[in-house]
């Protein structure tokens, strides 16, 4: 029961889940839906104030003592991610339609998880302390690089980030962000008394963003568009993206001499994406009809990162603890 239980959704995965199928029932439409778009903005500039208000610029700072870790961290995830999600979207729409491939890469433009990376890295016996500063500067950076990766490659293809966008990027993400960090020597110690219910903050958020964003995608036919063949092609290239950054970021930092503690840490915070930075992003830089489309991969990935990375901590731990007791 225990085994089964690794891979079975947590809480938050099958609220997700409740949520889509939610929006798929009774969608969000009318004065209510415009409504609802108030609420998830206010919502979002919240989410991120308290995510400044909780990250410590202490640590941030006595993180960068480590360069080297953080250097091959921050180059997975803001260029070896985004090149394979390059390559992913090169699949023919057929199999991969338009809007899940820019998923993808907007997926891959992601900073990496701070809660997951840090608990990942503890579980297997990592080097917490450069897991906390490599995350935190992960999301920070992500604040200004996942923006700028996604109008790069948007451009590409032909797309473009408008003024408008940069506004509420500013607006609702990196203004309440930058308050929050100067309101961190007052607000941080009461954030992290209070992390359960933040967290429930956190994730509702979330909620509220997804189940706007798929309200507006089932108006304008998600699922009709979205073909079991797509789907599959969407879990297949979600597990290869995985995949490569496992083997690759495990190959790196042995390639580069770190010690096995810092490998771990590179391995779980160079392979994940983060989910509650990406969702809000999504909203903003993205037309309502189609974010429920471009969310998907990383609502897909979230779950699959979340597994895999339990059962490769607890080998990790193991292992370990074989060394540890041979010596």
């Amino acid at each position: 029961m225990t085994a089964l239980a690794r891979f079975l959704p947590d809480r938050f995965t099958t609220a997700l889940i409740g949520v889509v199928v939610l929006a798929t029932v009774l969608p969000a439409a009318g004065s209510f839906a415009a409504v609802w778009h108030v609420a998830t903005q206010i919502a979002i500039a919240l989410l991120f104030f308290l995510h400044g208000a909780r990250l410590s610029r202490q640590a941030v700072l006595a993180g960068l003592m480590h360069w080297r870790l953080h250097i091959t961290v921050i180059a997975f995830t803001f260029g070896v991610f985004p090149l394979l999600g390059i390559a992913a979207a090169q699949l023919p729409e057929a199999i991969l339609p338009a809007g899940l491939a820019l998923g993808v890469i907007y997926l891959c433009c992601l900073p990496s998880t701070v809660q997951s990376s840090i608990a990942f890295t503890s579980i297997a016996g990592g080097n917490v302390a450069a897991a906390v500063c490599s995350a935190s500067a992960s999301s920070l950076f992500g604040v200004a690089f996942t923006p700028l990766l996604v109008g790069l490659l948007m451009s590409a293809t032909g797309d473009t980030i408008t003024l408008d966008q940069v506004e509420a990027i500013v607006t609702q993400i990196l203004l309440p962000f930058i308050v929050g960090q100067l309101v961190h020597p007052w607000a941080g110690a009461w954030a992290l008394r209070n992390k359960k219910v933040l967290s429930v903050f956190d994730r509702g958020s979330i909620l509220m963003v997804v189940y706007g964003a798929f309200s507006e995608a089932v108006i304008h036919g998600l699922w009709h568009r979205l073909t079991p063949l797509a789907t599959l092609s969407l879990v297949v290239v979600c597990c290869a993206i995985l995949a490569i950054l496992l083997v690759s970021t495990t190959i790196a930092a042995r390639r580069l001499g770190f010690s096995r503690e810092d490998e771990i840490t590179i391995v779980f915070c160079g392979s994940k994406k983060s989910l509650a930075a990406g969702v809000p992003m999504a909203n903003i830089l993205f037309p309502a009809a189609s974010v429920g489309m471009i969310v998907l991969p990383l609502m897909i990935f979230h779950q699959i990162q979340l597994m895999v990375c339990a059962v490769l901590a607890r080998r990790y731990a193991a292992r370990g603890a074989a060394l540890q007791s041979a010596e």
